[in-house]
């Protein structure tokens, strides 16, 4: 295959990560031809450096702490430290199964896969190295990177979380600059693991993308577990020092590590694969695109992290599935973020859905908010785990408005986002949730009495 006619499909898709391996397997599907082109590894960051590989290591940080926490239920059990080369192996592990099922199951469908980094070089045209793939349609999904700072050098001590989720040996200090969902996470890790860690947010709260209900029980939890947080200060400079990392802050002052994890963000895979030069408008390195993922350029989406809007690896899914859809012909719903569920994993971890108290008030007006503390839950109590269920509803307390958000924090709610996407999408209201049975003794009891309590007929807590 070589020169501009190597191979014509009806989609030639830039980036195998989340977003475009699920656009290939829908497209495959129903019946269309595809092109895949990926530089790296088919599954991308969420399956080898981000999704996958982090929670793994905060399933080992979990049982961690239960070996060190035994006594509390009557099983003697105790922490004797880390073998990071078996954590380490652990979690290849869990990703080299994962990685083994996605290539076969894209090798089960009629999909061509190209090695190599792709080019867009117009409408309809992507370059590999001397090959050039037609597309009817082109879908972008390049992915994101991990973002840093400007003068600060990465190396074995200053480290971003590609480099974080495979370390050869356990840091005793560390410090996490940013206190997002990734800086939470490594810092419940490291903390599990033994560490003593400060967080280093320039933001008034952790989390600040949730609700402040959420930002206020973690926060809360954290000092429990001794993790230090200084929110609503700047970061200044870092200076390598022999094995350790002086980090100093624009207040004055100054913390010792061993290890610096810069967790600012992440930033879109936009700059090297022909965008611009292509004519692909962008907005702050986001490709910008309308509600059907269309970019300004004919028969050209963009998927997943290079869109403006939340990264998340499952709302990459939808967006792939979306576009093979829609070039398909059938009409599919576009994909709303506020409609997808998001989880922190950290310990407590952090579910949500739908609008933040402040949202919803610029949206509707008045809201009607009830919080239900899962020391009344049987189940948390076993769990040994604190935390809350916050519910907003639009409009007036009593009346027959939707729940418009849905927030909670406490071990294990991520499972639970299952049910509260279903409340916020389906425009569910408290008279709809409040008659449903939850099983008892389960977590979600906690949502089932939190709604009925805004129903105004609560069960285990004050009206």
């Amino acid at each position: 295959m070589s020169g501009t006619d190597a191979h014509s499909a009806d989609l030639v898709i830039l980036g195998g990560g989340s977003g475009g391996y699920a656009c290939a397997l829908r497209a495959a599907e129903l019946g269309l031809s595809v092109v895949l082109v990926e530089k790296d590894k088919l599954g991308g960051t969420c399956l080898h450096r981000g999704c996958i590989p982090t929670k793994a290591l905060l399933h080992a940080a979990e049982v961690a702490d239960h070996a060190r926490d035994g006594a509390k239920v009557g099983i003697r059990s105790s922490f004797d430290g880390v073998d990071l080369a078996g954590v380490n192996a652990y979690r290849e592990n869990v990703v080299g199964r994962l990685y083994k099922g996605l290539q076969g199951l894209v090798a089960s469908r009629a999909i061509t896969v190209v090695e190599g980094a792709g080019t867009l070089e117009g409408a309809g045209v992507v370059r590999v190295g001397e090959d050039r793939y037609r597309g009817r349609h082109v879908v972008l999904a390049t992915g994101s990177y991990a973002r840093t700072l400007p003068g600060l050098e990465l190396d074995d001590r200053i480290v971003t979380s590609d480099r974080a989720i495979s370390l050869d040996e356990m840091p005793r200090r560390v410090v996490v600059l940013g206190g997002g969902v990734i800086g939470v996470e490594f810092a419940s890790v490291w903390r599990s693991f033994g560490a003593e860690v400060t967080i280093v947010e320039a933001l008034p709260r952790l989390v600040a993308a949730e609700d402040p209900f959420c930002s206020t029980q973690l926060e809360r939890a954290f000092r429990r577990r001794r993790i230090a947080a200084r929110t609503g200060v700047r970061f200044a400079k870092a200076t390598r020092n022999g094995d350790a990392v002086t980090v100093a802050l624009e207040s004055g002052e100054e913390i010792e590590a061993d290890l610096l994890l810069v967790a600012v963000g992440r930033g879109p895979n936009t700059t090297g694969h022909g965008f611009a030069e292509a004519g692909v408008a962008t907005e702050g390195g986001f490709v910008t695109v309308d509600e059907r993922l269309r970019t300004n350029l004919d028969g050209v989406y963009a998927v997943g992290d290079v869109t403006p809007g939340l990264q998340l690896a499952h709302r990459g899914f939808a967006h792939g599935i979306f576009v093979a859809e829609d070039v398909a012909g059938l009409d599919p719903v576009p994909v709303a973020d506020d409609g997808i569920p998001r989880v922190t994993y950290c310990d407590p971890e952090i579910a949500s859905v739908g609008l933040t108290e402040d949202a919803a008030r610029q949206r509707y007006g008045e809201v009607h908010t009830v919080t239900y503390d899962l020391a009344g839950n049987g189940k948390s109590q076993i769990l040994q785990t604190s935390g809350a269920v916050k519910l907003v509803q639009a409009g007036a307390a009593g009346g027959d408005g939707a729940v418009v958000g849905l927030h909670m924090v406490g071990s294990r709610v991520g499972e639970l986002v299952g049910e509260a996407q279903l409340i916020y999408n389906w425009e569910a209201t408290p008279a709809d949730v409040a008659p449903l049975i939850h099983a008892h003794p389960t977590q979600s009891e906690a949502l089932g009495e939190a709604h009925l309590a805004l129903a105004g007929k609560p069960l285990h807590t004050h009206g």
